[in-house]
């Protein structure tokens, strides 16, 4: 699987601060125990191995989370798989070695980690092989609806599985939405005023909620345009101003659905959206605004960009 070469070949765990994964595990470590452990008592300290063991298919991901809980408890992990290997159950992932009681207080903690993060990295992984299967190349990529507390991990995951990173954090990007239309009083002072807090090294992105928004948007300056919560399926129009506009090259987009099984090329004449796809977007490379000339009506609309 293409994914699985992707991974192998870019050291992803190299993202990750060691003293971020430290302070990480630290923290979940002290969740689950920040008291009297009095289980200790039961099993001792004797020296003691523990096996890790793959009962689901999916993809293996959070192999430097779970090392860095086990650090912290003097323990020694040894792997059998890579990260993003294609789990086929019932495989042997791990062994873990050190005093009993140690690895019992971060073996719930540790599963918990790898499990959550490569449940994600599988979800992920699945997403993208079903936008591949369309013929479609563009990106996957999943937002900031994460588990507070567990981002890292939860992005990681993402990327181990394939995809990509919507934005981090509120600084990766100046979302804007209809909420700060509101507050600002108008889309284009919305996004005036985004473009001056993102200087020059960030990018303005604008949830749209009608066509018409989007093309205002554009206009206004922004560099990516969301429409979201938009009825099944729209159409192109070429009777309508908005419906004739040219594209430069390719194009950014989003295209949402519950497994992005909803997919189609987006083509001059009609925009295909299935009922459970509520949105997609595009903006044009190479131009600082959308532009209504009919002379590049044939160009096809491709997306390359979903969130999952």
């Amino acid at each position: 699987h293409w994914w699985l070469g992707w991974t192998r070949h870019r050291c992803l765990q190299l993202l990750l601060p060691p003293t971020t994964l430290a302070a990480l595990a630290n923290s979940w470590l002290q969740e689950d125990c920040p008291g009297l452990n009095f289980a200790s008592l039961v099993t001792g300290s004797a020296p003691s191995q523990a096996v890790l063991w793959a009962k689901s298919p999916g993809v293996l991901a959070g192999r430097p989370f779970f090392d860095a809980i086990f650090t912290q408890l003097n323990c020694q992990v040894s792997w059998f798989l890579p990260e993003g290997s294609k789990l086929v159950p019932v495989v042997k992932v791990a062994e873990v070695k050190g005093p009993a009681h140690h690895l019992l207080l971060g073996e719930r903690v540790a599963l918990n980690t790898l499990a959550r993060c490569s449940g994600i990295a599988s979800a992920a992984a699945t997403a993208v092989e079903v936008a591949r299967s369309t013929g479609w190349t563009g990106h996957v990529a999943g937002t900031r609806k994460t588990t507070p507390g567990f981002r890292l991990v939860e992005k990681y995951g993402l990327l181990v599985g394939g995809a990509a990173c919507h934005r981090y954090d509120l600084g990766g990007m100046v979302m804007v939405k209809d909420n700060h239309v509101v507050a600002a009083g108008s889309m284009e002072r919305a996004v005036l005023k985004a473009r001056q807090a993102a200087g020059f090294s960030l990018k303005v992105e604008v949830e749209c909620s009608s066509l018409e928004e989007a093309f205002r948007a554009a206009e206004a300056g922004a560099d990516l345009v969301m429409l979201d919560n938009f009825k099944p399926e729209v159409r192109w129009d070429p009777t309508s101003g908005q419906g004739q506009w040219a594209m430069l090259g390719w194009g950014w987009g989003f295209l949402t659905s519950p497994w992005l099984l909803s997919y189609r090329s987006c083509t001059s004449q009609q925009l295909h959206l299935k009922p459970d796809s509520p949105a997609c977007l595009w903006k044009p490379v190479g131009a600082s605004h959308w532009t209504t000339s009919p002379s590049s009506v044939g160009h096809t609309l491709t997306s390359s960009l979903w969130e999952c």
